[in-house]
């Protein structure tokens, strides 16, 4: 029987996936964690207003002609798709080369990472090693589309490219941040962010999701993984 189930993809996605929705830790849909969402983005947005116009600026300063957000659309909770807001870190015209540099790709799974991206602006070099370009997102956590804590929103093609047991991880709202970022985030492949993803979903709570958020601010200011 154990060897039937190891050799077989299609039965053990079906295992897990019964396994996991019985498990799906309450915590994700309850009033607690969208509290902490709202008070957490509102004193966040609150606090970088500042350091949010500085950043504006220091983009513009180098690519003028260029937006100073970049939105694109992101799968969340149960599929449905929303516009995620990011400070722009990359050329304009990025995303046409894409397809020109996946052979480059130094990830496993549906996703893109590259160290040198060619694409990136020096500024953006910059707001990607502090994990600055990110803040904007605690607009999308306002809205409701986000949490402060989840998986990595994914892209729809990536999406596309998904078995029933990775599309567990969209159970969930997806987050700024999660266990996925503070356990070595680009350094872990995309079935080890799977694995963690579908670990949060079943155990998240209050608790963790403190130590997660406190993990991230140490993830941010040693840059681990971060390019």
């Amino acid at each position: 029987m154990n060897n039937i189930y190891e050799n077989n993809s299609s039965i053990k996605e079906i295992f897990v996936s019964i396994q996991t929705r019985l498990s799906v830790s309450e915590f994700h849909l309850g009033r607690v964690k969208r509290a902490m969402d709202i008070m957490i983005s509102l004193f966040g947005l609150m606090l970088l207003l500042l350091p949010f116009a500085v950043v504006a600026l220091l983009i513009k300063l180098e690519d003028p002609e260029g937006p100073i957000f970049f939105s694109q659309t992101r799968v969340g909770l149960n599929g449905k798709c929303f516009v995620l807001y990011k400070f722009r870190t990359m050329y304009v015209g990025a995303e046409d080369q894409l397809t020109e540099l996946m052979e480059k790709n130094e990830i496993q799974g549906p996703m893109f990472k590259m160290k040198c991206d060619p694409r990136i602006t020096k500024i953006g070099s910059v707001l990607r090693k502090f994990s600055i370009d990110e803040f904007p997102q605690l607009v999308n956590v306002l809205k409701g589309d986000m949490s402060i804590v989840g998986p990595r929103p994914a892209l729809p093609h990536e999406v596309e490219q998904y078995t029933s047991y990775h599309r567990l991880r969209l159970l969930v709202k997806p987050g700024c941040t999660g266990l996925w970022q503070v356990s070595g985030r680009n350094n872990l492949h995309f079935e080890e962010m799977i694995r963690l993803d579908l670990s949060y979903l079943s155990k998240g709570g209050l608790l963790l999701d403190i130590q997660i958020i406190f993990k991230t601010l140490l993830v941010i200011i040693t840059r681990d993984g971060a390019y």
